[in-house]
């Protein structure tokens, strides 16, 4: 498979600092580690809630066997994260989770992700968006990486959307009229 680097823009280039990922215990946890390494980021996982799956208990331990930290709490002070990340990957809450319902340690997250000043890729859905439309209460990233296809609250996202995970089969492509770029990288831009 034909790897591409995406250009995320000037105020996302590595440097000496990699990125942190907030991560659930839900398939976006995978996603924002593989995202991270796809754009060649040096990823710290911050993972509040571990899961008692083994899928997401195998996870873990392929991350700490590649020597990829994780954080055991996401500091409160903002100028620590911005001073150490250059880019922070949300895959907190994603599609499946009810915006009007985040409960702690994630209510707590989303308020920290809101005040950054580094720049937020968020994957699927920006944590506090409901998937059908946008909302001012979550989190606004720079840059959006959708995955399979966009959902319906990216229309009106104005960053850098991507689009991820393109592996549909074409029945389901037709079915709900995706009209997909004909390209075979993993990540693209739209």
């Amino acid at each position: 498979m034909k790897k591409k680097k995406a250009n995320l823009g000037p105020s996302c280039r590595v440097g000496r600092r990699g990125h942190l990922g907030h991560c659930n215990p839900q398939q976006n946890g995978f996603s924002m580690w593989v995202i991270g390494c796809v754009l060649e980021y040096e990823p710290i996982i911050y993972h509040p809630k571990r899961s008692s799956q083994s899928v997401h208990q195998d996870f873990t331990v392929q991350c700490e066997k590649m020597d990829i930290p994780f954080l055991s709490y996401l500091p409160t002070e903002m100028q620590l994260i911005n001073d150490a990340y250059n880019l922070v990957i949300d895959a907190m809450l994603g599609a499946e989770s009810d915006p009007t319902n985040v409960k702690e340690p994630y209510c707590g997250i989303l308020c920290t992700l809101k005040q950054v000043k580094i720049p937020i890729a968020s994957v699927d859905v920006p944590s506090g968006w409901d998937v059908e439309e946008p909302s001012q209460d979550g989190i606004h990233p720079e840059v959006l990486i959708s995955l399979t296809a966009p959902k319906k609250c990216s229309m009106s996202f104005s960053g850098k959307h991507f689009l991820a995970g393109r592996f549909l089969p074409y029945d389901i492509q037709k079915k709900y009229e995706l009209n997909l770029p004909d390209d075979t990288d993993c990540l693209i831009e739209l």
